[in-house]
């Protein structure tokens, strides 16, 4: 993907405090996905970008990975998901993982894509794009 997910500009401010980007783009999964017979019998490829607003905090000198949002750690939750078994809807899915990615309360709000580059001939991907903020 070479355009930013949800184009909204560079992070800002939120409730006074400074926002950092933490995105993960084109993160391919084998996943069970789909409402279709052949979706269901067999795994298709999947790929997964998201992009999360995250309160900065960090000092910018402790250089300690416990400090930052770990994108390390949103692969491990994403790969989770996928991975618990078949899905029907691209929608339940990303619902899930913004869900997870959520759950770290300096997650103020997460936009995720879910792309299925080989299901319909002829075109390079079709999929869904879900924007979530935490709850107020």
């Amino acid at each position: 993907m070479t355009e930013p997910l949800a184009s909204q500009g560079p992070p800002t401010a939120a409730r006074g405090r400074a926002l950092r980007r933490v995105f993960v783009r084109d993160l391919e999964l084998m996943a069970s996905v789909g409402v279709f017979e052949l979706e269901k019998r067999y795994e298709q490829r999947l790929i997964i970008s998201v992009d999360l607003l995250v309160l900065d905090d960090y000092d910018g000198q402790s250089d300690n990975l416990s400090a930052v949002l770990d994108y390390g750690s949103v692969i491990a939750g994403i790969r989770t998901i996928v991975e618990a078994g078949h899905t029907n809807l691209l929608e339940t899915l990303a619902e899930r993982i913004a869900q997870r990615c959520l759950s770290d309360a300096r997650v103020t709000r997460a936009v995720v894509r879910l792309e299925k580059p080989d299901i319909v001939p002829g075109c390079r991907t079709v999929g869904i794009e879900i924007v979530r903020d935490q709850p107020q």
